[in-house]
């Protein structure tokens, strides 16, 4: 029986021996990871230097896309070490690290995105007044709000994880969490396991519920206004609408995965969910943002022009 703080490594039983493969491994996740942080950062700076596109909509963007290069590097380059490592441990420190990192990015990026909904509830149902009401102060708070809340709760959540007393160090998985560090403790979590699921299940609930409202208030203006309208609304609601689909169905399993027995899942397709919304979803952001609103694009691609010229 021991204190986190006497804990100096723990094991991640989550991995396996892939013999050779381990190198196609490596070099499609390095591949994967050089994507992520170009297109994250490529539209970071086309948002910042551009000042057409210092609006609301695509500061809020940039945050999103800030989150997934915070997110994807805080899990990918440890995940690529791993990889190629016959001993798959991690320090102690590394591991709380980690594990605010995982719980931090997801908290951040849902709040995001229901944030993104709000923006765009303002837009569409009350176009006259958007500059009044989404004002620079307002989106410094929600920016700043999106950020301190799950970061501040991760923060009480590690400090309530510090005292318990664990009877092991091998975490189940491919890289740390809260949770799990959890179930290693000998003695009564009722504490920890009642704060992290109020502290989950509010999150997901405030965010949900500020996307539905605002979803199904955007939908009556859509039915009831004209056609321009229309498109208007599903020209700039059905990135965001994916989006939102993508990351929920990785962070609805993560959290089974965290929370249930997933034995039965074989465990290659544990460890590619597991990782789907630190991987798929810093990709799936900026491609379908990128694709869809019309003016990063076209910055983009004069942009790509100027360079070849």
């Amino acid at each position: 029986m021991m204190n986190t703080s006497q804990v100096s490594y723990f094991t991640l039983g989550g991995y396996f021996d892939p013999g050779l493969l381990k190198y196609f491994y490596f070099i499609f996740t390095l591949s994967l990871y050089i994507l992520i942080v170009g297109s994250n950062v490529l539209l970071i700076v086309v948002i910042g230097v551009n000042r057409s596109l210092h609006e609301p909509m695509y500061m809020f963007l940039c945050s999103l896309f800030v989150n997934e290069l915070y997110g994807s590097s805080g899990l990918v380059p440890f995940l690529l070490i791993q990889i190629l490592s016959d001993v798959h441990t991690v320090s102690a420190p590394l591991c709380f690290l980690q594990a605010f990192i995982v719980h931090s990015y997801g908290g951040i990026e849902f709040l995001n995105l229901a944030v993104m909904s709000y923006d765009r509830y303002l837009a569409i149902c009350y176009p006259l007044q958007y500059i009044s009401r989404m004002t620079p102060k307002k989106i410094a708070i929600l920016i700043s709000v999106t950020w301190l809340c799950p970061c501040f709760g991760l923060v009480v959540s590690l400090s309530l994880l510090t005292p318990l007393q664990l009877c092991g160090n091998r975490i189940n998985k491919v890289y740390c969490d809260v949770h799990s560090v959890v179930k290693l403790a000998c003695y009564e979590t009722t504490l920890n396991n009642v704060y992290g699921l109020i502290a989950t299940f509010g999150t997901i609930i405030v965010a949900l519920f500020l996307i539905l409202y605002t979803y199904i208030q955007i939908f009556i203006v859509c039915f009831s206004g004209s056609k321009q309208t229309r498109q208007k609304a599903v020209s700039t609601c059905t990135p965001h609408l994916a989006s939102i689909l993508n990351f929920t169905f990785g962070g609805s399993f993560e959290i089974s995965q965290s929370r249930f027995n997933m034995s039965h899942v074989p465990k290659v397709l544990r460890i590619f969910l597991s990782l789907y919304f630190f991987a798929v979803q810093p990709l799936f952001n900026p491609a379908i943002y990128g694709l869809n609103m019309s003016k990063i694009r076209n910055i983009c691609k004069d942009l790509i022009s100027n360079v070849k010229d």
